[in-house]
């Protein structure tokens, strides 16, 4: 029962979380789904704690039912992505925090639009053009029409071409 209490706080913390994003308070959003992903840590097996508490968690999280592993995950998911989304919203966003929540979401759910496009903007922003660019162009494959995605696109294969073209001329200053 203490697993199922978990899980729903998580799950209500989730959808505070939504309500805050809604209501463009995104700071607020970031606290509700840090919460309610601390919730679900109790829930996974913890692995590098001493004593006896690992092999109560375990044995509790080898108790899930399938529903309740279904519920944990897409409750992490939601949470990874939509915190991707309100960073995204910050005055001063952490590229860094981005790709790996966009990442985590992508482990589980390789075909995701969203995480795909986010990787893509946040590894564009973060200089590694070459990963932004299959990040973007999975994300176009996805959904063809978006002109988020296909500007992100244009804009790193600008940046790929200026930087191939710096590097050529730099190449040339060094023979001449």
């Amino acid at each position: 029962m203490e697993m199922e209490a978990k899980i729903q706080k998580a799950i209500d913390f989730k959808a505070e979380g939504h309500r805050c994003y809604k209501e463009k308070k995104f700071r607020e959003a970031i606290g509700k789904y840090h919460r309610a992903l601390l919730q679900l840590k109790g829930v996974h097996v913890v692995d590098g704690t001493t004593g006896s508490e690992v092999n109560l968690l375990s044995q509790a999280a080898a108790k899930l039912t399938e529903e309740q592993r279904r519920a944990v995950e897409s409750t992490e998911i939601e949470c990874y992505d939509s915190l991707t989304a309100c960073l995204l919203q910050s005055e001063l966003v952490n590229y860094e925090r981005v790709k790996e929540y966009c990442l985590k979401v992508l482990s589980h759910q390789r075909d995701h639009f969203k995480a795909m496009y986010r990787a893509g903007i946040a590894f564009y922003h973060l200089g590694d053009y070459e990963c932004a660019l299959r990040y973007l162009r999975d994300a176009k494959n996805r959904e063809p029409t978006d002109t988020n995605v296909l500007r992100y696109i244009q804009l790193t294969e600008m940046k790929m071409s200026k930087s191939g073209q710096r590097e050529r001329e730099s190449g040339k200053e060094t023979q001449g």
